[in-house]
């Protein structure tokens, strides 16, 4: 059991797939294990209870009152948690692939032009990202070499969005998509095309919404993306 918790504590943002659109891959069958009752988990950087709570498929009220939170929107790196819960089949990690993003700079996701840059309105809510518009269609690329750790459309107003996590605690998200190509779980190198353009989610015309995190906070893309 120690074993297993060691493994599964290494996962970020594992979540069950549900409505995914995804294509043919070679990635083999995402391999699971059985969690029994309740387990622990240790914080890593860029972790939120959030996401944690995702992880698990637990309840993020729950897992606040398991572990007597007062402030759920403070996590600390190397803090143990404990995981309520039933047994239930969660996702393992891939150890026979691999990847590491290095010292690759972030590349432009998509051609176009941005709608929408870091820190404007968009119905009253602060961009934590940049909107850039683009053909209906095109190719949503990598920015950088990743592990697809979210494929999914129940991220309200964000639409079909995929998120690839890049091992350096800097993750990248990439919504408003038609189509998703991947799956949790892939390794995906920087350039590949992981989804296509859409209008899904508050895009009120064809548009890709990309951010870039680090230890969970939103940066500003035009500081890492050339011009």
């Amino acid at each position: 059991m120690r074993q297993e918790s060691k493994l599964l504590s290494t996962v970020l943002f594992i979540l069950m797939l549900s409505g995914c659109a995804t294509a043919p891959h070679k990635m083999p069958p995402i391999e699971t294990r059985t969690i029994v009752g309740g387990m622990s988990h240790t914080v890593k950087s860029g972790e939120t209870l959030w996401s944690i709570s995702k992880m698990y498929g637990v309840d993020l009220n729950a897992l606040v009152r398991a572990n007597s939170l007062q402030d759920s929107s403070v996590v600390n790196r190397g803090q143990v948690l404990l995981i309520p819960g039933s047994a239930r089949q969660v996702a393992a990690p891939r150890y026979s692939a691999s990847y590491t993003a290095g010292n690759d700079s972030f590349v432009w996701p998509v051609n176009g032009y941005v709608l929408a840059p870091f820190g404007s309105k968009i119905d009253r809510i602060r961009n934590k990202g940049v909107d850039i518009r683009a053909s209906e269609g095109a190719n949503v690329k990598a920015s950088r070499s990743g592990r697809v750790v979210y494929c999914d459309s129940r991220l309200k107003g964000f639409g079909k969005t995929v998120i690839l996590d890049h091992s350096d605690n800097y993750q990248t998200v990439y919504s408003y998509n038609s189509d998703i190509l991947v799956r949790v779980g892939d390794i995906v190198q920087q350039n590949e095309t992981i989804a296509r353009v859409g209008r899904t989610g508050r895009a009120k015309e064809p548009s890709l919404h990309f951010e870039i995190r680090k230890d969970g906070e939103p940066q500003n893309p035009a500081y890492y993306l050339s011009h």
